[in-house]
């Protein structure tokens, strides 16, 4: 596999979705409403100097896990519509007649995916983080973040959760015909993300350094079984000759 073509994917596709208004706006908001809200809920807790514990125990950590949810959801667009909506628009056949290979396209692809929704997390994760990190340090004395699960959070697990969700997303646009089936499926992707999401803030197990690694090599393992599943998935003689 040559990486430089990969890249070179990657840079035509960016191109394009920079042409996407509606997933561009998509990815900058819905961070920055979350981060919004998370914000403001630990504002009026700062202010109130009630609900400090138990936020400090258990829920500014799970506040920060769902930017892994956030992650899982936001590439789902783009990769959904870098096969489906390429070939409604005439623009993928070029791109499957040339050199490159299946994996090659495919990589290059899912880094386009990958890139502008992970900035777009990270970065409502940093302005929640620096948000809170004003609001109660004076209730704290110290600065919250970062910290040990905030860094496994959002530099292992939350990259994972995104490389989960492209794949997933990109299996069903290569299989399906309508973008907004393979949107969709592609959708889907936040659910066992958002069920831990859930599970942790319900004390179903514990909001922690090691299970927080746990879960990563989990989704790394499932991440690499899926990226040979589109590879193998992935035909581009048929798509060519076949799709109408």
């Amino acid at each position: 596999m040559n990486f430089g073509t990969s890249l070179t994917v990657a840079a035509k596709e960016l191109k394009v979705v920079r042409r996407k208004r509606s997933i561009i706006y998509s990815i900058i908001v819905l961070p920055l409403l979350v981060a919004g809200a998370f914000s403001l809920y630990v504002n009026q807790s700062a202010a109130a100097a009630t609900g400090i514990p138990s936020t400090l125990s258990l829920g500014l950590d799970s506040i920060t896990y769902f930017f892994v949810v956030l992650a899982s959801v936001l590439p789902a667009s783009i990769a959904s519509y870098s096969i489906v909506g390429e070939k409604v628009e005439k623009s993928l056949e070029p791109l499957l007649a040339t050199p490159a290979t299946d994996g090659e396209i495919l990589l290059g692809k899912s880094i386009a995916a990958f890139i502008p929704p992970i900035l777009a997390a990270w970065g409502g994760a940093l302005i929640f983080m620096v948000d809170t990190d004003f609001a109660l340090h004076n209730l704290l004395s110290y600065y919250y973040f970062p910290n040990w699960d905030s860094g496994v959070i959002l530099l292992l697990l939350a990259p994972l959760a995104a490389i989960f969700s492209i794949e997933l997303a990109v299996i069903a646009s290569s299989r399906v015909s309508d973008i907004r089936a393979a949107n969709q499926i592609g959708g889907l992707t936040f659910i066992p993300f958002a069920a831990i999401f859930l599970a942790g803030a319900e004390g179903v197990f514990a909001i922690s350094v090691g299970n927080f690694l746990i879960i990563s090599g989990f989704v790394l393992i499932v991440d690499v079984a899926l990226f040979f599943l589109s590879a193998s998935t992935f035909r581009r003689e048929e798509i060519l000759t076949k799709w109408k």
